[in-house]
């Protein structure tokens, strides 16, 4: 084969960074839409701009995102947001978060992927997760305490947050998940970046109420259905009770 195998590497990676970039330039225009233009105003949009930066985005397409998010020029947002629930395979539940520009072209494509999941299917089940505001967050000093720091920021509740949860935390800093309410994202945000705190992720999100135990090869079952949803290019978030 020679050196195809390379070639074909390369090929399925590139094919990753670029639907990653696809998802980051998204949210980049929904978080312009939902608080406008300037990241020094709106958490959401400069956590979303930072985290693109780091992927290598193009800055002129962080900006087109931004204009058209915030209504700037020709380049209007016509995204729909549209949220399906069901029960991954083991019925563990989910929520699913897409902004798509054709509804009639989506629908049909998440229910193929719930029937594709075996036990997986569709049904109302937010009654299981509390929809809440969500920061994430590192601090360059691993001693701090993320429960002060959530207390001063207005944050209910703190879980810490490891580099192999997510791996923009840098190696050695302290990592937290911010809980609060769904109207205090941006002042958690602008505190805590204000004191220090990278912000990574700053959303309004679902956490669910109780999780469900399942074995080791169930769970990558459900791993892998969630994997295939996430992969679908108008899903947004992916929301399962499930640690």
């Amino acid at each position: 084969m020679g050196r195809q195998w390379l070639h074909a590497k390369r090929l399925v990676a590139g094919a990753k960074k670029a639907k990653t970039n696809t998802k980051l330039v998204r949210e980049i225009t929904l978080a312009a839409k939902m608080g406008g233009a300037d990241p020094t105003m709106n958490a959401r949009l400069f956590a979303a701009v930072e985290k693109a930066k780091k992927d290598s985005v193009p800055k002129d397409a962080i900006q087109r995102a931004i204009n058209k998010g915030a209504g700037v020029g020709d380049d209007k947002l016509t995204l729909e947001y549209v949220v399906y629930e069901g029960r991954a395979p083991h019925n563990v539940p989910v929520i699913i978060e897409v902004y798509t520009d054709n509804v009639q072209r989506t629908a049909p494509e998440i229910r193929v992927l719930f029937r594709k999941g075996q036990l997986a299917s569709s049904g109302a089940n937010k009654f299981v997760f509390d929809n809440v505001g969500l920061v994430e967050a590192h601090h360059p000093d691993a001693t701090i305490d993320p429960e002060e720091a959530a207390i001063e920021a207005g944050a209910n509740e703190v879980e810490p947050l490891t580099r192999d949860q997510n791996d923009d935390i840098p190696v050695g800093a302290a990592g937290a998940k911010f809980i609060c309410e769904r109207t205090e994202v941006a002042n958690v945000s602008k505190w805590l970046a204000a004191n220090g705190w990278t912000v990574i992720t700053s959303e309004i999100g679902f956490i669910a109420k109780t999780f469900s135990e399942l074995t080791e090869a169930q769970q990558e079952e459900v791993g892998d259905f969630l994997h295939a949803l996430d992969e679908h290019d108008d899903v947004h978030r992916v929301w399962a009770a499930i640690k």
